[in-house]
């Protein structure tokens, strides 16, 4: 999978649903209701919302690890 990568802090999250309200078709929640990672981080915009409205700060955007940064490394 190329591009931006969604990580979900399991220890952080509380299960809020915050996430599955802004970007559905990237998460839901799993029997223990936390947030698992369903999907592409798409449309984009929803999932930073999504990811600035976590209330534990449990979801973070981490870069495509198969792109090189803007210095070559």
């Amino acid at each position: 999978m190329s591009g931006p990568q969604v990580v979900v802090d399991r220890d952080r999250c509380l299960g809020t649903g915050i996430c599955v309200v802004y970007a559905p078709d990237t998460f839901t929640h799993d029997e223990e209701a936390k947030a698992v990672v369903v999907g592409p981080p798409e449309p984009l915009d929803s999932v930073r919302t999504a990811i600035e409205g976590c209330p534990t700060q449990a979801l973070r955007l981490t870069p495509d690890p198969l792109v090189e940064d803007e210095e070559g490394q």
